[in-house]
């Protein structure tokens, strides 16, 4: 596709990547290109353009994919292959590429069929992680793989120290606090529903309390790990809105 096939864009949208560009600390000479990484191909089921970030995704997946082995190679100069391995299959995970989107604010940008808005498709983990990874293909295109490398190592390499001091499990219980209190000056609170099944497999059932809205109820083998989901679906709904 050459970059006067790209999708034509409307001024109002124009500052809004503009705005996107200044925030992630990129730059773009094609905002068509740079829009099209963010347009699902649910809007062209719908629409009937075949216009989507698909093929830039598979693109971003390889080029995620070179740039975070090279970043592990170079770091972990004294590990195995099947080592290396092990940390290239968490770090390029859908839970971790779809909370880089969410940093970013990706899910904001995202243009979405009108079915697959309705469904929820900008909290989507999938979704997310695509559309990160088709961002990537268009820096590559625009820019080279010099960028593409810089971009990728921005948020990789602190996610590989994750993996090896063994932070990579997000704490969304934290998480979820530190963003009530930086948006609404107030702290979430849990509330443990009930219990069922027999005392060898006990599941709690537990629901949190935010900004007035209620969350849940998520489940849990144990108190904490039912707080542990209810703070994820509170945190990733939330994060949504901001």
């Amino acid at each position: 596709m050459t970059a006067t096939a790209y999708p034509a864009l409307e001024p109002a949208r124009k500052k809004i990547l503009a705005a996107f560009l200044k925030t992630a600390e990129i730059r773009f000479k094609s905002l068509e290109l740079l829009n099209l990484s963010f347009m699902h191909r649910s809007v062209s089921n719908e629409s009937g353009n075949k216009a989507n970030n698909e093929r830039l995704e598979f693109l971003g997946d390889a080029i995620l994919g070179a740039v975070t082995v090279t970043l592990l190679y170079q770091i972990l100069s004294d590990k195995p292959e099947g080592e290396l391995a092990r940390i290239k299959s968490i770090v390029v995970s859908e839970d971790v590429l779809s909370g880089v989107a969410l940093e970013l604010q990706i899910d904001n940008l995202l243009i979405l069929g009108r079915g697959e808005e309705l469904s929820g498709g900008r909290t989507k983990k999938a979704i997310l992680a695509d559309a990160l990874e088709a961002l990537i293909g268009a820096i590559y295109i625009d820019s080279g793989y010099k960028n593409a490398f810089a971009f990728v190592s921005r948020f990789m390499s602190s996610e590989i120290d994750r993996v090896l001091e063994n932070r990579h499990t997000q704490d969304y219980k934290s998480l979820l606090q530190e963003f009530c209190q930086r948006q609404f000056k107030k702290y979430p609170s849990y509330n443990l529903l009930k219990r069922t099944g027999p005392e060898h497999a006990r599941i709690f059932w537990v629901e949190v309390s935010a900004n007035g809205e209620t969350f849940g109820p998520a489940s849990g083998r144990n108190k904490k790990s039912a707080e542990r989901e209810a703070a994820k679906l509170a945190y990733e709904a939330l994060r949504s809105k901001a």
